[in-house]
């Protein structure tokens, strides 16, 4: 055989130090327990014959405390990151709600300040729709009187007549409306409070020649439901020489565009606008135009 050649080796594996910790431990376990059982018996007693193997309490105890403390670790830790993740939800959720309710009240403010300025636009139109009425009004009236006194001038015995007929009405005013005119008049009277509608024929909104036709229909007199149709109807009466009951109306006779009923006292009740409804008024507070007499 050559010096060369591979002679195998009859030494024994060397153990591992794991292995060899476990078998000392073993070992010094087992010496322990016979140690203790021959200081514990008889003197006379009986050789031990059998031996039982019993691992060390030491090593198996550090091992399981061991694997129970990172257990209860990594269940902390799990726990830990839960709580934080339920967290972070939360605050997000009220971060949300709040924006959310930031931007809901800027929307209902604005809302409502678009509100405010439609019903300032609206209030501002019928003011000056109001004004314009009017007006109009007053321009027609000083073309009235501006015809009666051409009127007047021309013809002397004209105002001698209604120089008489304005005697003859101050002793009429003195005495209260019977019969249809006070139908009339007690009816109109009834309404003031209602609203204002354009055209409202009752029971509880009216316009101007709504309530006047609804005045006359409880005397039992049917009357056209327009104005200017209204006061086409009768006879002219001036306006020195009114009874209760007469239809007051503003414009021109044929084309008029607003009526109203003479209550007497000076007085007439009528449906105004939206902004007063229905209301009892002097003739000076919006003189009319002129009267007639249906009754």
């Amino acid at each position: 055989m050559s010096h060369t050649a591979h002679i195998p080796s009859h030494r024994k594996p060397r153990r591992s130090a794991s292995k060899l910790a476990l078998r000392a431990g073993v070992a010094g376990g087992v010496l322990g327990t016979i140690a203790v059982a021959g200081a514990a018996g008889p003197a006379n007693a009986e050789p031990v014959t059998e031996t039982i193997e019993m691992p060390t309490l030491g090593s198996l105890e550090s091992g399981a405390g061991l694997a129970s403390a990172v257990a209860a670790s990594a269940e902390a830790s799990h726990q830990e990151a839960l709580d934080q993740s339920l967290q972070a939800q939360e605050n997000a959720a009220l971060q949300k709600a709040a924006k959310e309710a930031k931007k809901a009240k800027a929307e209902a403010d604005r809302k409502a300040a678009a509100e405010r300025a439609e019903e300032a636009r609206l209030k501002a139109e019928q003011e000056r729709k109001e004004a314009e009425e009017r007006a109009s009004r007053d321009r027609e009236r000083t073309r009235l009187t501006t015809q009666s006194t051409s009127s007047s001038n021309d013809s002397g015995s004209s105002s001698s007549s209604d120089s008489g007929s304005t005697a003859g009405s101050s002793s009429t005013e003195t005495q209260a409306p019977s019969g249809s005119a006070a139908a009339i008049v007690a009816f109109a009277r009834a309404q003031i409070g209602d609203a204002y509608v354009s055209g409202g024929t009752g029971p509880n909104s009216w316009d101007c020649s709504g309530l006047v036709q609804a005045a006359y229909r409880a005397a039992g007199i049917d009357l056209p439901r327009i104005s200017y149709s209204q006061s086409s109807m009768g006879t002219s009466v001036s306006l020195s020489n009114l009874q209760p009951g007469d239809i007051l109306y503003w414009g021109s006779r044929s084309g008029s565009y607003h009526v109203a009923i003479y209550v007497g006292g000076g007085n007439y009740v009528g449906a105004q606008n939206p902004s007063t409804g229905v209301v009892e008024r002097s003739l000076d507070w919006d003189t009319p135009s002129g009267a007639v007499r249906i009754l």
